[in-house]
């Protein structure tokens, strides 16, 4: 007697729900390499340790640094309304790294459908380029200033900037030292970008 003959499995069916990243980030672009998309997910993560050390020792009050030979004035805790500045400065930061998924996501090819007139329409190229090419040129800032740092000085050269002790300085650098990474993984993305739209 014949085995029954296995039935052919079909080519057809439902698509794989998207997963919890690509729902927050969007699904990536045809012919973008994961590695692409891991350097979008490594900007966003990069920009994270500044925003909690920020909101911890300014907001929160945590001992992240010596408030003391802090003039008043000087202390972005200090003035009116001083948490929220630093609170605004870290969700604009997130905002801004997470922008850079654009570079990758197909919401940054094809306009949203949801959005009014331009919904559905084709990023123009230059539209994301040149503002990302410019953020990458602006964020290569943060190498500079964190050399200065090291010499206890601020970014303008004056010598009263933030105080750190011990292990408060060890804090900050891993806080601080990796949004030194922030330009130059952007300019990564922007370049590839740009090379993958224009060759199609």
């Amino acid at each position: 007697m014949n085995a029954p003959t296995p039935a052919t499995p079909t080519t057809a069916g439902p698509t794989a729900a998207p997963t919890l990243a690509e729902r927050l980030h969007g699904t990536p672009a045809p012919g973008v390499p994961r590695w692409a998309v891991r350097t979008a997910y490594a900007i966003t993560l990069a920009v994270l340790p500044s925003c909690l050390w920020r909101i911890g020792g300014f907001v929160l009050g945590l001992p992240l640094l010596d408030h003391g030979p802090t003039p008043p004035d000087r202390d972005p805790a200090s003035f009116d309304g001083g948490w929220a500045y630093i609170l605004a400065l870290s969700v604009v930061s997130e905002a801004l790294a997470f922008l850079c998924f654009g570079l990758v996501a197909r919401w940054g090819e094809v306009w949203p459908r949801r959005l009014p007139v331009l919904g559905g329409r084709p990023v123009p190229v230059l539209a994301a380029v040149v503002p990302a090419g410019l953020g990458s040129a602006a964020l290569m800032v943060f190498p500079y200033a964190m050399v200065m740092f090291a010499q206890g000085l601020t970014i303008r050269g004056d010598r009263d900037g933030i105080v750190t002790h011990g292990w408060q300085t060890v804090v900050f650098w891993i806080g601080y030292l990796p949004l030194a990474a922030w330009g130059p993984l952007l300019a990564v993305l922007t370049v590839h970008y740009y090379r993958r739209r224009t060759a199609r």
